[in-house]
């Protein structure tokens, strides 16, 4: 405390303007605790804390920047930016799918970002206007459980799941983000329509909804329901903790379209930021060689940075056969909640 004293005694003294300038400086970034105030950012993320806590770990220990997360689900955290509006106190969005992401970009909530983060990934998993970017890919499989079917008996298209063979016999996951971007697929490729048409035929077949994807995972190895939509890269965390005898596999659908979707997790800097210099910051960390081969090897999904190895345990992107859609077009999040909700799936 005793030098903060003895420059505000100088100042009081009528002397140099330009030390005074300087001491007023020096007393901003010391405070009165006479250390720098430690910088901060604000993430909402929409993923979850199992998976991305270590991550964020690494990165305040890197930085020094302390971190500030807000967890939640991914289409409850882009609403919450969305109402809060320019009192948002979210520097980062970082979300498990392109919809969300979509959607604020599309309401002006996210800046565009610099092309040193927008050039790490190919331009099919950025938005075309650069204001969000994927950070790690994720495909839409089936899963079923290899006690009670075998990959033959399973549909070769998500309009297997209507078919009355089927009730009472498959699980989902409607409020998950990823599922609801999916949904956004098959209104974008199917028509509107089609895809209520689509939701009111696997309701009358009577599905058995879970929270998430990892509760699906569970439910269809101890055979609670045999067939299911879900995420790819859930599967080998489960064989990883329980070995080969874990009852529930995945296989892309044969016959391709939305339910071969390959959608990402990403983020963007939200528009009213405090500090977006380290919201890019912790985007670009994401890009690294280090944590994209930390997600490659630990939660199984597909770094999205060339030249960084997909897990040999997964699919390779070459060998799945996604929709022709742009990822960014997966933004009217509203119109699916609104679709969701008509038809009673939420």
């Amino acid at each position: 405390m005793k030098p903060i004293f003895n420059i505000e005694k100088r100042l009081s003294t009528p002397r140099s303007g330009r030390f005074a300038a300087a001491a007023i400086v020096l007393i901003a970034a010391v405070g009165c605790t006479g250390t720098p105030e430690p910088e901060t950012l604000t993430i909402y993320c929409g993923r979850g804390e199992s998976l991305v806590g270590p991550v964020v770990e690494a990165f305040q220990a890197e930085t020094g920047i302390q971190v500030e997360i807000r967890y939640g689900g991914t289409a409850d955290l882009a609403a919450q930016i969305l109402e809060e509006g320019d009192q948002s106190p979210a520097d980062v969005y970082y979300g498990q799918d392109a919809g969300a992401l979509g959607q604020l970009a599309s309401e002006g909530r996210l800046s565009p970002l610099p092309d040193s983060i927008l050039d790490r990934v190919p331009a099919r998993f950025r938005d075309p206007d650069g204001r969000w970017v994927g950070t790690t890919g994720r495909a839409r499989v089936f899963v079923y459980n290899t006690e009670l079917l075998t990959s033959e008996d399973l549909p070769d298209t998500i309009q297997g799941f209507t078919d009355p063979r089927w009730k009472g016999r498959i699980g989902w996951a409607p409020t998950n983000g990823s599922f609801q971007a999916f949904v956004t697929a098959v209104r974008l490729l199917d028509g509107e329509e089609a895809a209520r048409a689509w939701l009111e035929g696997v309701l009358a077949n009577e599905p058995v909804a879970y929270p998430n994807n990892s509760a699906i995972y569970q439910a269809v190895a101890d055979g609670e329901v045999e067939l299911a939509l879900s995420n790819h890269y859930y599967l080998f965390r489960f064989l990883v903790q329980h070995g080969p005898g874990f009852a529930a596999r995945t296989v892309s659908p044969r016959g391709g379209g939305a339910g071969g979707l390959i959608n990402i997790s990403g983020g963007g800097v939200v528009n009213t930021a405090a500090n977006p210099e380290a919201a890019e910051r912790f985007l670009a960390y994401l890009l690294t060689e280090a944590v994209q081969e930390r997600f490659a090897g630990e939660t199984y999904e597909y770094p999205l940075v060339p030249g960084i190895a997909t897990d040999p345990a997964v699919t390779p992107l070459s060998e799945i056969s996604p929709p022709d859609l742009e990822l960014g077009d997966l933004d009217d999040l509203r119109g699916t909640l609104d679709l969701l909700r008509e038809v009673g799936a939420i």
